[in-house]
């Protein structure tokens, strides 16, 4: 799907991600990149600095698989996450995605 235009009416989604919580060292970051691979998404997830402990993070693809998404990075995480919240930003449709595959940043 990288760098894909919309398949089949299905239109494509760009969405910032900020999760709030306890998602620092218990494998949010992993478990967001295989999520988002199963879902065809694309991307990236990073931990921001130790003073703030959040991950953040861009996904983008179908607008489908992106909903399914966000309702996982708000409400399920890793099995030993504790999220707080997710607050979403820069949220909208995209004529192609940025990405090439969904990577952890370090």
């Amino acid at each position: 799907m990288a760098g894909a235009a919309a398949v089949k009416g299905e239109v494509l989604k760009s969405v910032h991600f900020e999760v709030f919580g306890k998602v620092q060292g218990v494998f949010y970051r992993k478990f967001t990149r295989d999520m988002a691979v199963k879902h065809g998404l694309v991307g990236w997830v990073k931990n921001t600095d130790k003073s703030r402990g959040t991950v953040v993070g861009v996904v983008q693809g179908a607008e489908s698989q992106v909903e399914l998404m966000k309702t996982w990075l708000r409400e399920t995480g890793s099995p030993r996450s504790h999220i707080d919240r997710c607050e979403f930003s820069k949220e909208g449709p995209v004529t192609r995605t940025q990405y090439h595959s969904f990577t952890i940043k370090r």
